[in-house]
């Protein structure tokens, strides 16, 4: 058994946009004690395809059977899983609609043995941090190498490829699959906590800020913290702001793992 609690929270602000496309949702296995699921979509131009994301991803987690102690390879297969049906409906959907919708994607699985493994597509991300430093985060460097290596992006390319800031890497994409980039650790403890965000977040605060905001606060009161600044570094004219926060913290003495939800 794990040892330690989680608490977990989700948080959503509309900013300066007509409606919101992002998507978050917290899942358990029901068909996995003990495991959880967390999923963020951020919908290009509508909420249609991240709406999609969080019925696929909760289909799949379902049906998810993980036997007695999976290796990351086949959490991390879960998570392709579910980046490909949701891509593959998307685009069906939008062969009926004549109009293509897009979406990105970041989930996080957490096990019952003490790991985690995420994967992400497009410019949503996901952040670990250990006692409120920052440790990791998703990038695009995966996808680029990934590029480079399939002889579709030279080198000297590579280097600039950021900059353009193209929505290459994303579900619905008629002309490319997306390129699911894999991350996971083991050992986790109380200490360890994960953000998972939309560009409407991250785009405003340093890996830093995040760290701390989080390690000195519970997931609703980090949640509003960073959304009541997003707004003001904004200056009102910031986009779709969602997040996850998932914290691992001791458990009350003589109390097992458990998982509590705050949202």
């Amino acid at each position: 058994m794990t040892p330690y609690k989680i608490e977990a929270g989700t948080a959503q602000h509309i900013g300066n946009r007509p409606q919101q496309n992002d998507r978050i949702a917290l899942y358990t296995g029901a068909r996995a004690p003990g495991y959880m699921l967390a999923v963020l979509s951020d919908g290009i131009a509508s909420p249609a395809a991240s709406e999609q994301v969080l019925h696929t991803a909760r289909q799949v987690f379902d049906e998810f059977k993980p036997g007695d102690h999976p290796g990351i390879e086949r959490i991390a297969q879960l998570l392709r899983d579910i980046v490909s049906e949701t891509h593959l409906v998307i685009k069906m959907n939008a062969l009926t609609s004549q109009a293509e919708a897009h979406a990105s994607f970041v989930g996080l699985v957490l096990t019952p043995h003490g790991e985690a493994v995420w994967g992400h597509v497009g410019d949503s991300r996901l952040y670990r941090f250990q006692h409120g430093k920052p440790v990791a985060r998703t990038s695009d460097a995966d996808y680029v190498q990934h590029l480079v290596a399939s002889d579709r992006l030279p080198e000297d390319a590579a280097k600039n490829h950021r900059k353009s800031k193209l929505l290459l890497n994303m579900l619905g994409n008629s002309r490319k699959e997306p390129f699911v980039a894999i991350g996971s650790h083991s050992g986790l403890a109380p200490g360890d906590s994960f953000l998972l965000c939309s560009d409407g977040l991250w785009h405003f605060f340093t890996d830093a800020e995040l760290a701390a905001a989080i390690g000195r606060a519970s997931p609703r009161q980090a949640s509003e913290m960073l959304i009541n600044k997003a707004g003001e570094r904004s200056q009102g004219k910031g986009g779709n702001c969602t997040m996850g926060i998932v914290k691992l913290v001791k458990p009350p003495q003589g109390v097992a793992g458990t998982v509590s939800q705050s949202v």
